[in-house]
């Protein structure tokens, strides 16, 4: 496999994850972060990083749109519960565990 060939695969396998993570609006970011140590946020993050590496003008609320596939504040109003107490503290127990490291 050549280097286009695997930018190929990896693009489409991160447009594949973020057409999953668009039709699970069950899955909540702080259950992401709890299992699997990122989030939706985490992936705008990482991609509005990764163009102005390029030199390209995507921001974070650009890249966020682009992730959830609607304006955050769209996104958060129709799926994102709040956290429940045991969420919180899973979550506040995983952190504890990293500074620990």
């Amino acid at each position: 496999m050549n280097d286009s060939q695997q930018i190929e695969l990896e693009a489409a396998a991160f447009r594949r994850l973020l057409a999953h993570l668009q039709q699970h609006t069950d899955v909540q970011n702080i259950d992401l972060m709890i299992t699997a140590d990122f989030c939706r946020n985490c992936l705008a993050k990482w991609y509005a990083a990764a163009a102005e590496e390029q030199g390209l003008a995507v921001d974070y609320e650009q890249a966020r749109d682009l992730v959830y596939g609607m304006p955050f504040a769209e996104w958060k109003q129709q799926f994102q519960l709040e956290a429940t107490p045991e969420q919180l503290a899973a979550y506040n127990q995983k952190l504890q565990n990293k500074q620990g490291h």
